[in-house]
């Protein structure tokens, strides 16, 4: 499929045009991340503690926010997880002074906290039996006996109790349920349950109107080293293309390819920097797939290249790298453009939990199509001028014309109708 019948856009002679449009946005990136706004990391990477809560019913965000503030938890996050529905949100709480796990379970404790304050913690002496484990549920039931094991002895009657508590935990935290059940008489479908036991939980426990389903946790000094190896990766995923290029092409092409990818990364985490969006560890992923994405597109304009070399030896290096750009022009557009619309997709209905994840693809699939031909070309093409210059004045033309012609045999038309 063509979009275009032989373009003949003059790409390298409009390069000044793209290198000062992606100066200005580099600079502009830098100077948001290091003197400005600074780069927003995510709780994988500073430490902190991330609650994922089920409601009942839509809850009243600015109210938990308000609580939250109220409570000195001032920083912390309040955002939708999975589909509306579902009434999932993860509430993340950045803690400064995180020198101990018991400081971090402390912050899921004082979340917890707030949630029952906002949603009542039920009549006093009962237990929250959406947040119950199911060792406090089978602690409840030895005492209540409501199956009347004990005749049959404490350890077998502990034993019975301990499986039917975990049996009830785990109905509580199905797909079906996500953590939450809105009565007691629901736990009839769990083999085991009778109106006896239905009872006894009725008596010792209430039913909130939500459910604490994960916590994650995470120490500064983790934090810490998760940022330091997601650059250590991006780097060797950088240099490891650098090598395949230069062995595969040469190494101006290779380094060409680095500069191109280096600037989409910067210019994308620039961006996140200036909308204030938080890098976490599915943002790294992200910028990863990135780098390959970007490196595959300008191989394809390189590749290209290379062959034009061989076809057309003589001509202009400026010629060859336009027709080249050219003529992989509506493959470009093709697949970038299939790809784009699918990221956008996916920013738009994936959902918050994959924002970061699909902001960085959208961003990522615009500059990584964008320097292929902007920056990696521009690169090699005043690498060859300064190579030709150096060569004392030869005209532009690439290594390969190094290469003599074959001769051919030329035959002036006055000395070929003589010799007819």
């Amino acid at each position: 499929m063509e979009f275009f019948h032989e373009p003949k856009f003059d790409w390298m002679g409009k390069k000044w045009y793209f290198i000062i449009a992606s100066l200005s946005l580099a600079v502009l990136g830098i100077a948001s991340m290091f003197w400005h706004h600074g780069l927003a990391y995510g709780i994988d990477f500073r430490g902190g503690t991330l609650v994922y809560v089920k409601f009942a019913k839509e809850p009243n965000i600015d109210a938990i926010r308000h609580e939250l503030d109220n409570a000195n938890l001032h920083g912390a996050t309040v955002v939708q997880y999975d589909t509306a529905d579902k009434h999932e949100f993860i509430i993340g709480l950045d803690l400064r002074e995180t020198s101990s796990a018991k400081a971090l379970d402390a912050g899921k404790q004082d979340i917890i906290g707030v949630l029952a304050k906002l949603y009542g913690s039920g009549p006093e002496g009962k237990v929250d039996f959406n947040n119950a484990g199911a060792s406090v549920l089978a602690d409840h039931l030895i005492t209540a006996d409501p199956l009347g094991l004990a005749s049959k002895g404490t350890e077998a009657a502990s034993r019975q109790y301990q499986d039917l508590a975990a049996a009830m935990v785990g109905y509580r935290t199905s797909a079906a349920r996500g953590g939450l059940i809105g009565s007691f008489t629901d736990l009839k479908s769990v083999p085991g349950v009778t109106q006896a036991v239905i009872d006894a939980l009725s008596h010792d426990f209430y039913l909130s109107a939500y459910s604490v389903f994960n916590t994650e946790i995470v120490g500064p000094k983790v934090g810490a080293d998760l940022r330091r190896q997601a650059l250590y990766v991006t780097l060797a995923g950088l240099g490891a293309m650098l090598i395949y290029i230069w062995f595969r092409f040469e190494l101006i092409y290779g380094v060409a390819a680095v500069i191109a990818t280096f600037h989409d990364v910067i210019i994308t985490l620039g961006l996140f920097s200036l909308l204030s969006k938080e890098v976490t560890l599915t943002v790294i992923a992200a910028l990863l797939t990135l780098v390959g994405y970007s490196m595959n597109d300008t191989i394809v304009v390189f590749d290209r290249i290379r062959e034009n070399v061989k076809l057309n030896r003589r001509q202009n290096f400026k010629d060859l790298v336009n027709r080249s750009v050219n003529q992989t022009l509506s493959r470009t557009i093709l697949t970038s453009g299939l790809t784009f619309l699918a990221v956008l997709s996916l920013y738009l209905f994936g959902g918050e939990v994959i924002h970061g994840f699909a902001l960085v693809l959208v961003i990522g699939v615009i500059i990584g199509t964008y320097s292929s031909f902007a920056i990696a070309s521009p690169v090699v093409l005043f690498w060859q001028q300064r190579a030709a210059a150096a060569a004392g004045g030869v005209p532009e033309k690439p290594k390969a014309a190094a290469e003599k012609p074959r001769p051919t045999r030329r035959i002036d038309r006055e000395t070929a109708s003589a010799r007819r």
